[in-house]
């Protein structure tokens, strides 16, 4: 009677595993897991301190493109006026290919300018006013009590000293942050405001710790190598707990990070890139000579990656642990299977928002090259383009290598922790005579796990009888109700 009392007392705490939370790894896995991350972690925090820049250096502003101050400023009246009498005639365009006639040109002809008034808002200026002139064919227009951002130029001549650069177009954007961070909370509900905490937290990593230290001077590299580790860490325990789950989630970035690094330093050597492919990083470069434009290119690939990877190792990290506690016998080459036909369709999704993302984002470049009829190989081999290849290739080639990195080290950890965690007397682990030692072999603990693996009655009392009848060779007895 005494083993059929102790598989009695086995049964809920079997189930409780079934629908509760992951159980806790043991205390061996936990200090293996501790002191690979650990170390790391205190290096990050030590690379923080060692990096910090106390903000971005000090300098004159240029003038030139985004380097130039601003203020903000308002379309008080905008009146039509003839574009002869304000110089602002309509230059001819050359026609198209195929000998159309210009877009736009037919409907613009005749139409009468726009002449707005602007007055500034904000800055030593403030209430000052001044005219622009919108020409039909422009792909701006203004209306009155419209708000503008304004460029100031103080070396210039007074009626040249503000110009319209942009609309102010901040009411939109909080108002769509907004409804982003109402969706996140109502569907993701506690979930969702860590994870906006953590977006909160990486945005300031990024602005006060890598930014600056990339201007200070410091190898973009290692800047992005910290920066984003932090990142990682702060997001990933942030948002998924401090858990072994989240542990080897974090071990396989780690690793994914690094791979991509070294490729990403292999084939921009390689393909002799220089990073120096638009205005705004020419600017940039002129303005901070001593920032190295080929470390930051790397850079780019290392943290553009980083938040797509966190999203592929945790999935396969949780897919892993569900499967295992849907069945508590299988060993980890089955669960490194089953995981692993659950990432082969999450690569296939992720290569393919990738390359998509970056075609979005380049579609008027591709444009051009349509218009230039150039051929395939010579747009994918010019540097504005291979650039990005690079880019996209170097990080889809990490993130297909942390599925089965990360599914395999998964597997690895919560098949060690089963085999080595025990229950204490009568809970239903090797102890309770279910396992292999206990001479019942491998379908004796299966049967016994089976008979509460379920609600539905699936391996339920029936299995449960099978396998306490060949632990007591065949003779299992039923305790009376």
């Amino acid at each position: 009677m005494p083993p059929v009392e102790s598989h009695h007392h086995s049964a809920p705490h079997s189930h409780s595993h079934g629908h509760g939370p992951a159980a806790p790894v043991s205390r061996h896995l936990r200090k293996v897991i501790a002191a690979v991350l650990i170390p790391f972690a205190a290096a990050v925090a030590v690379g923080l301190l060692v990096l910090w820049p106390g903000g971005a250096p000090p300098h004159k502003r240029s003038g030139v493109g985004f380097d130039q101050p601003t203020e903000r400023a308002r379309v008080t009246k905008v009146a039509e006026v003839n574009c002869a009498d304000v110089h602002a005639e309509q230059q001819p365009q050359p026609p198209s290919p195929g000998g159309q006639p210009p877009a736009g040109g037919a409907s613009a002809k005749g139409k009468p300018c726009q002449q707005a008034t602007i007055e500034v808002t904000t800055g030593e200026n403030a209430g000052r006013t001044f005219r622009t002139v919108v020409t039909p064919d422009a792909l701006r227009h203004y209306t009155a009590g419209q708000d503008v951002v304004v460029a100031y130029s103080p070396k210039a001549p007074k009626e040249l000293q503000y110009s319209v650069s942009d609309v102010d177009r901040s009411l939109p954007m909080w108002v769509l942050a907004a409804v982003f961070a109402l969706a996140v909370v109502l569907v993701g509900r506690l979930r969702g405001v860590l994870a906006l905490v953590a977006l909160a937290a990486s945005f300031v990593v990024l602005t006060l710790f890598i930014l600056p230290a990339i201007l200070q001077g410091s190898d973009p590299l290692v800047v992005a190598v910290v920066g984003g580790s932090a990142i990682m860490l702060i997001a990933l325990y942030l948002c998924h707990g401090l858990t072994a789950r989240t542990s080897v989630a974090v071990l396989g970035t780690l690793a994914s990070l690094l791979l991509i690094g070294l490729l990403g330093s292999v084939f921009i050597n390689w393909a002799l890139l220089t990073g120096n492919t638009d205005d705004t990083t020419g600017l940039v470069h002129g303005l901070f000579p001593d920032i190295e434009i080929h470390g930051l290119l790397l850079a780019g690939i290392i943290i553009g990656s980083l938040g797509v990877l966190d999203d592929v190792t945790v999935t396969q990290t949780a897919a892993v642990w569900e499967l295992k506690e849907a069945d508590p016998s299988a060993g980890w080459r089955k669960l490194y299977g089953a995981a692993m036909r659950i990432g082969r369709d999450h690569i296939a999704s992720v290569v393919n928002t990738l390359v998509l993302a970056y075609a979005g984002a380049a579609l008027p470049l591709l444009l051009l090259f349509s218009i230039a009829q150039s051929s395939v190989g010579t747009v994918a081999t010019s540097e504005v383009v291979a650039e990005e290849v690079v880019r996209t290739l170097v990080g889809s080639i990490g993130l297909v290598a942390a599925v089965p990195l990360t599914t395999l080290l998964a597997a690895l950890v919560v098949s060690a922790d089963r085999k080595t965690r025990g229950g204490p007397p009568g809970a239903g682990g090797p102890e309770a005579g279910g396992g292999p030692e206990a001479g019942g072999g491998p379908e004796a603990g299966a049967g016994a796990r089976a008979g509460v693996a379920g609600p539905d009655g699936a391996g339920g009392p029936v299995a449960a009888t099978v396998g306490r009848q060949r632990r007591h060779g065949g003779h299992g007895r039923r305790r009376k109700r």
